[in-house]
């Protein structure tokens, strides 16, 4: 009963956490190997657990949830699953030691990028009355779905970091297309999961419950969130993430 109860709390919270800024698998992942999974099928059963969270956290943002400048939904939807597909099929053929090395890096860069948008935004020439061109926007777009189909662990604040660059300043908006961005992408991952073999489905059902509440949960509570407020909690976040990541090293 205590397992049980540590994995759907984690789920929970996990999903909450994914809504407002990323990160959920931080807690669901240990949760899953501290009762006896395996690290590799943990990270999967994570995984497909925290799926119908992002779908709860894209509804709970759907009065505010619009695309970015230059690019339609669309596009967005259509970028997202190419680049996620494109970024799988590389995971399967990077060694594990460059993976490991390159993740935090990769982290830090993100949570700069979202921390200094609008000044980046500034030195780049980008406002909200002249957005980025549709073609520059669709390249960020298939590059972000690449990582996020490579490593889904800060893929939440480097989509909001995207975001903020061409241009979109509404934190909620950015929030609403975060989660269904990362709906697709962690899809294409379960479904490689699942085909190959290494998910828990008994724990992983029980957790999407979970997940899913919480994840529509956080956000609605992000939605009544100051903007600095719910903006320094992800920049947080992120550097959290990073050095967990510098400190696995």
């Amino acid at each position: 009963m205590f397992e049980i109860a540590l994995l759907l709390a984690a789920a929970f919270v996990a999903g909450a956490l994914n809504a407002m800024a990323g990160g959920g698998s931080f807690l669901t992942l240990p949760a899953l190997v501290f009762t006896g999974v395996p690290p590799v099928v943990a990270n999967a059963t994570g995984t497909v657990a925290l799926l119908p969270g992002y779908m709860a956290g894209a509804w709970g943002f759907r009065e505010d949830m619009q695309p970015p400048p230059s690019l339609s939904l669309r596009a967005v939807v259509l970028l997202a699953l190419i680049g996620g597909s494109a970024g799988a099929a590389l995971l399967l053929v990077t060694p594990d030691a460059t993976f490991r090395k390159v993740v935090p890096w990769l982290l830090l860069a993100a949570t700069a990028m979202f921390a200094f948008g609008p000044t980046l935004r500034q030195w780049a020439g980008v406002s909200a009355h002249g957005p980025t061109k549709p073609w520059k926007a669709a390249v960020g777009m298939l590059i972000v779905a690449g990582y996020g189909g490579y490593f889904n662990g800060g893929l939440g604040i480097l989509l909001l970091a995207l975001f903020g660059l061409l241009g979109q300043t509404q934190l909620n908006a950015m929030n609403g297309m975060k989660n269904l961005v990362s709906a697709l992408l962690t899809a294409i991952a379960v479904a490689i999961y699942a085909a190959g073999g290494i998910v828990l489905w008994p724990q992983a059902l029980m957790m999407m419950v979970a997940a899913t509440a919480g994840g529509y949960g956080g956000a609605r509570v992000a939605r009544r969130l100051p903007a600095n407020v719910l903006r320094w909690g992800i920049v947080a976040t992120g550097l959290v993430m990073a050095a967990v990541f510098f400190w696995r090293q």
